[in-house]
């Protein structure tokens, strides 16, 4: 889950795991898989950071506990 910003400056937290599209039109509007739109104040490069941050806090944490 990462944190994001509308335009109407409310935080929302989003599964960046449904995640289909990102596009930057110059607002940065992200397509989910199950149809939704959201258009957030981040950039594109933004999101990608905080998918990929994301990712590698889920993943080290998986990796640490398969490792004892």
């Amino acid at each position: 889950m990462i944190v994001l910003t509308k335009l109407n400056d409310i935080e929302f937290v989003l599964n960046c795991d449904l995640i289909e599209t990102v596009l930057e039109n110059p607002d940065t509007t992200i397509r989910l898989t199950d149809g939704n739109m959201y258009i957030v104040k981040e950039s594109m490069q933004e999101v990608i950071h905080k998918t990929v941050a994301y990712k590698k806090l889920i993943y080290s944490d998986m990796l640490s506990k398969l490792s004892k």
